[in-house]
């Protein structure tokens, strides 16, 4: 067990060790990972990075002790509302984090059902390409999620989520876009109902908030998704993705203030004094507000519009060097700078694993239906040519039959088997044992997303993912 040194290290090799440690992490700056970091170059990092270090030290926990964070984060919500389509009474508040915007509205939702229609169990209505942070607030709050499913286009399907609708709904929920597959819901619509049966409507724009406008203003063509469509009541949207703010900096924005205090959560019998608090977190780190709001007015409106304009080309470029491919196929209509590539040929799974193992490049996985998610950002724009030429040689050794392939095939095989043919309990003890001793983390997860696949919709796939991440935590 790992114990506090007894004297402490001294600051150069403290900080050599940690750099060190670094080896194996994502080359983010070379452009080799799609996704968890957004790179717009080092001059936007480095000016970010000192405005959080400017204010490393305060906490926005009282606002009155710093009214520079209070400035702050009143300035960006303001920004941020003015983008997505806000008013004058529009109000927010920032987060750490899309999941935490999401929770809030989620939790606003419910207690607006109990203060304006008495719904003592509340429900709220969602596609299945919504964002699992919805899942993890009912989870949290005890709401019931309600999932529909998607329509072939990948999308809400609005007369599905009009059936879903019942007395103890309080909110539907739309994407902008859904991550899955990058395709912005029918948020109009979807609106519009939400109207009619005197509901609430949050848009989940967290990856596409700062994104999609800036492609709109240099003139993509681009769906309405923000509050200026009639009926959507609150909003949700990263400034730490394609706004390009340090971790930690999302936003959610509610219609009006009535609305925003019922996200709030106050208890004022305590002897430490009144408590208010205005998002889940009591103490939050200054330098993400600082780092937000420097990052917007570094970057600016023609900044962020010349970075749209080039991950969207760099997007259409990949997406049809994607479509050349004769193996792969692309997942609906993408509609900014996130594509879902798959395969009817070839082992999606494998291609990733390839694609690992030459050229260290990191991709997410998907499911249901088994493909990769490719978002784009600048970084990717020096590196394009040499991942197609990558891919295509992974598509074609994906191919060929390998040991690790067949390798991948036993396993799966085996674990089809042993399903069919052991009893539950031996199976889940198996399961078990497999998960505790599985290898976690390398290069190659063919194997198990396939095998995963085989458990898909048993609570035996959740009890062998809490294993996996057992072992990751250390």
């Amino acid at each position: 067990m790992k114990s506090i040194p007894q004297k402490g290290q001294d600051r150069a090799s403290l900080l050599t060790e940690m750099e060190n440690m670094k080896a194996n992490d994502l080359r983010w700056r070379d452009g080799r990972n799609f996704s968890y970091v957004y790179f717009p170059g080092d001059e936007i990092v480095d000016t970010v990075k000192q405005a959080y270090q400017a204010f490393f030290s305060e906490n926005a926990l009282n606002p009155s002790a710093f009214p520079s964070l209070r400035r702050m984060e009143s300035e960006v919500v303001a920004m941020s509302a003015h983008l997505l389509g806000g008013s004058e009474a529009t109000r927010g508040s920032l987060t750490s984090g899309g999941t935490e915007s999401i929770l809030m509205a989620v939790k606003t939702a419910r207690a607006w059902g109990q203060k304006h229609k008495q719904i003592a169990a509340p429900e709220i209505v969602l596609p299945a390409t919504a964002h699992p942070a919805f899942h993890k607030a009912c989870y949290y709050f005890g709401l019931k999620a309600i999932v529909v499913p998607i329509g072939t286009d990948f999308r809400a399907d609005v007369p599905a989520m009009r059936a879903a609708i019942n007395p103890n709904t309080v909110m539907i929920v739309g994407s902008a876009p859904a991550y899955p597959q990058g395709v912005i819901d029918p948020i109009r619509e979807l609106a519009a109902l939400a109207q009619e049966k005197e509901i609430l409507c949050h848009v989940d724009a967290c990856v596409g908030g700062f994104m999609l406008p800036f492609l709109r203003q240099t003139g993509y063509p681009i769906a309405d998704f923000d509050l200026s469509v009639p009926g959507v009541t609150s909003i949700s949207a990263d400034i730490h993705k394609y706004g390009y703010a340090a971790k930690g900096a999302s936003v959610v924005l509610y219609r009006d203030a009535e609305l925003r205090k019922l996200q709030f959560y106050v208890y004022t019998p305590w002897s430490g004094g009144i408590y208010g608090s205005p998002t889940m977190t009591g103490t939050r780190p200054g330098g993400a507000i600082a780092a937000a709001w420097a990052a917007l007015h570094h970057i600016g409106l023609e900044g962020y519009q010349r970075l749209a304009r080039q991950t969207k080309t760099t997007a259409d470029r990949l997406r049809s060097a994607i479509e050349a491919i004769p193996e792969l196929k692309i997942l609906g209509q993408p509609d900014m700078t996130i594509l879902c590539m798959a395969s009817d040929v070839v082992d999606i799974y494998e291609v990733g694993d390839e694609l690992a193992v030459k050229g260290d490049w990191f991709i997410d996985r998907q499911q249901l239906p088994p493909s990769l998610h490719l978002t784009i950002t600048p970084a990717h724009e020096a590196v394009l040519d040499e991942f197609i030429a990558d891919l295509k040689a992974a598509v074609k050794k994906s191919r060929q039959l390998t040991l690790n392939k067949l390798s991948k095939m036993a396993q799966v095989n085996a674990i089809k088997g042993m399903k069919k043919l052991l009893p539950e309990q031996l199976f889940e003890r198996f399961q078990s044992f497999a998960a505790k001793n599985a290898k976690v983390g390398g290069k190659r997860s063919a194997a198990m997303y396939g095998m995963m696949g085989e458990l898909q919709g048993s609570g035996n796939l959740d009890d062998l993912i809490r294993e996996f991440l057992d072992q990751l935590m250390g």
